[in-house]
């Protein structure tokens, strides 16, 4: 008997130091688990409250377009004599809160871009580069007065619908 309760006596420690690995094991995995969800949770309030501070813009998929009426006509200097230039301007964007801000600050978008038509050069605007700077010049300052407005540019492309200079 003797022989029997040394073989149950070992038979039983190996147990222990079994049961207590697995232990150890499954008190790891829950602190592992633990965190793993504070960090989801502090992860989802953290964007609940960068959403509450930016609100949505409204996309449409469609281009949407607004024209700047009537055209500009506007004189500028040459060497030679004096030059005149008729530019119908349209504004595109995906943005429907972009155009409405552009069509409510439609008199101090028309100012800038006479202020910029007038200032050009009639050789520069004889060539199609010339009329892409231009272009490029117009969109800049039509997208920083929106920007003003609305707190973002906005309007993404801006078209000239007619060109003629005299």
């Amino acid at each position: 008997m003797a022989q029997n309760e040394q073989v149950t006596e070992t038979s039983a420690q190996p147990a222990k130091k079994g049961s207590s690995k697995t232990v150890m094991f499954m008190g790891v995995a829950m602190l592992a688990l633990a965190g793993a969800c504070a960090y989801l949770l502090l992860g989802q309030r953290a964007n609940h409250g960068n959403a509450a501070e930016e609100p949505k813009v409204t996309m449409s998929k469609q281009e949407l377009y607004a024209t700047l009426d009537p055209p500009f006509v506007v004189n500028f200097k040459d060497d030679q004599s004096m030059r005149f230039l008729q530019v119908g301007v349209s504004l595109m964007s995906h943005d429907a809160a972009a155009l409405a801000a552009a069509k409510d600050a439609d008199p101090v978008i028309r100012n800038a871009l006479v202020m910029l038509f007038s200032s050009q050069d009639y050789s520069i605007l004889s060539d199609a580069a010339g009329k892409q700077k231009l272009q490029a010049e117009a969109l800049a300052a039509v997208q920083k007065i929106v920007e003003k407005r609305l707190g973002r540019p906005g309007v993404e492309a801006l078209y000239f619908t007619s060109f003629v200079m005299q």
